[in-house]
């Protein structure tokens, strides 16, 4: 764990905080629509403070990997 890291106020805090960051981030990637996008998991890092969603939309499926403390967007990698 980094230093400090339990000392600093995190922005996404639930889970429902980050799947919505993550809902987000796909709709402005790919222009599809939310109610077709699929929570597949979730998982939240400890040491690193950072939150992973797997989502699913049609044929695609992306994992988000998101900054708690800065509640924003590190990574969009399509598997």
């Amino acid at each position: 764990m980094s230093p400090g890291i339990g000392l600093m106020d995190r922005r996404l805090k639930t889970e429902k905080d980050a799947i919505s960051l993550a809902m987000s981030g796909i709709l402005k990637k790919y222009k599809t629509e939310s109610r077709k996008i699929e929570i597949l998991e979730t998982k939240y890092d400890d040491d690193a403070g950072d939150w992973y969603v797997a989502l699913g939309w049609q044929d695609k499926r992306a994992i988000i990997k998101m900054d708690s403390v800065l509640a924003s967007i590190t990574e969009i990698k399509e598997i």
